[in-house]
This record gives C-alpha cells, structure tokens and sequence, in this order.
C-alpha cells in the first residue's frame, strides 16, 4: 500500500519499499515466534486451545531451538532495518532518520513483548493498539514517506484501513481462543469486551477500512470506477456473517487464513485502483 502510494507521486525509491516490506515480514516472523515462545511458557498453549498446533506445544522442536529461533529472527531485522535506514540517510536529516530509527526499535520491542517477558501488553488487551500502530500508520506512513520522500496526511486514511484490516485477523485469533485466554488470565481485547462485543468490533474494524480508503479517494478527487474496489465487501460481509454463525464453537479460525488473503487481495486492488486513475 505505502510503495503503491509513493509510487504515484512520481517521485519514488523502489528499494525503500522493498526493503521496508522486508523488515515487515521479518517483525511478522520474530512476533509469531515470540508469541508461540510465551504463550507455552505462561501455559496457554494446552490441550483446551483451539486451532492448528504451535510448535513448542507439539514437541517438534524445543525451547532452545526456539529461542535460537527468535535471537536469529530478531538479528536479521535489525539487519534490515539498518540497512533501510542507511539507505535512507542521503535524502534525510538526522531528525528524521533519529525517529525511524526510533519507530524500527519500538517494532522490534513490540514483536518480543506482546507475549513475552513478566509483564506482556498482549496480556492487557494492548495487542490491537500496538498491532495497528506499527501493521498501519509505521508500516503503510513510514513506507510512503521514506519511499516518495514526503509527508501527506491524508494517508493516515489508508494507513489507517490498513491499520484495521491487521487488528481483525488478529481479532480473529482472538475469537477462537476467547474461553483459554480468559481461563488462563490473557486479558485480550475480546476478553475484556466479550465474545458478542468482540465481533461487533470486528464488524467496525472491516467497515472503517472500507471507509477510510473512501475518503481518502474522496480527498483526491478519484473518478468513479476508482471506488471499484467495493466489489470485494461482499466476501469480507459473507465472512461476517459466518463468524457470527460460529463464535460459541471455534469455528472463527478457519476464517483467519480468508481475513489475511482477503486483505492482501484489497490492498493489491485498491492500490492498483488508485495508481492507474
């Protein structure tokens, strides 16, 4: 989304993007395996659980091997941001380079701490307002400004839609896991907020997404065939409904894999969308 946006300007570094999807995919990785790390370790990850199998609960590898795992995962991000970040210094002042600096730090921390350590934010209900912080306004915000070298506000709009669309896979996540995580003290969001408000959040978080890349065509005054990318509500509205169906069983997460593909697929149609209008 953040590259596509640059990209339209006129004005764009290619490597920045790809180097910023990069760090992404790798704060992506070091979070999953933080997550699986401390989940076992404060004993969520038990027969009651839900959903596929993490690898330390199946025995495939062991604790060491896992935090092998993290220290090398963590070590290739901060690899890449760096590199990022010395790709970035020609065309920005230490200011600025002081607070992406800044910003990659605060993801590395926010990708080990939401599971891990005595006191995990993600055991607060705080993992939605980290994961849409860092997976929308760094990821999408951060990109455009180091790869178009400028600051527009209006794409907090999509940074924000985009902001949305990751709270909600991780909303589904919490979902399914709704009866283990309250039973085992890991107040999520939908722990606090229950299992009926929890999807009507969910509900919020697809429309507002929606919404958000509305306005921000609105903002830069589109044609119309821009706002095409609404043809692809009705599969999030069918998923909707169908989560709905299921949230006393469990049955939410084999919808988890939809919600992550489905918003790749919304990113890639409406960025094209805006690119070629």
């Amino acid at each position: 989304m953040g590259g596509f946006l640059a990209a339209a300007t006129g004005f764009f570094y290619p490597v920045m993007v790809l180097l910023s999807a990069l760090t992404a995919i790798l704060l992506q990785i070091l979070s999953n395996l933080a997550n699986d790390y401390g989940d076992f370790k404060k004993g969520l990850d038990n027969p009651d659980r839900t959903g596929p199998q993490r690898t330390l609960q199946s025995g495939r590898i062991t604790e060491s091997q896992m935090r092998k795992g993290i220290a090398i995962t963590g070590f290739l991000t901060l690899l890449s941001g760096g590199t990022l970040l010395i790709m970035a210094w020609r065309h920005l002042a230490w200011k600025e380079l002081a607070v992406f600096a800044f910003l990659g730090l605060s993801a590395v921390a926010a990708a080990l701490f939401y599971t891990l350590g005595k006191h995990p934010y993600g055991y607060r209900g705080l993992g939605d307002l980290f994961c849409f912080l860092f997976f929308g306004w760094v990821a999408v915000a951060g990109t455009y400004y180091l790869a178009a070298n400028r600051f527009d506000l209006a794409v907090f709009l999509p940074a924000t839609a985009m902001g949305c669309l990751s709270n909600a896979v991780l909303n589904i996540n919490n979902l399914r896991d709704h009866d283990n995580d309250k039973a085992h003290g890991k107040n999520t969001l939908v722990v606090r907020l229950g299992l009926k408000k929890g999807f009507v959040y969910h509900v919020v978080l697809i429309v507002s997404a929606f919404l958000c890349l509305t306005v921000f065509l609105l903002l830069k005054g589109k044609p119309w065939y821009a706002y095409s990318f609404w043809l692809l509500f009705p599969l999030f509205l069918s998923d909707l409904l169908m989560i709905h169906k299921t949230l006393d069983t469990g049955a939410p997460d084999k919808y988890l894999p939809k919600q992550v593909l489905q918003s790749f697929l919304l990113a890639l149609v409406f960025s094209m969308l805006y690119y070629f209008t």
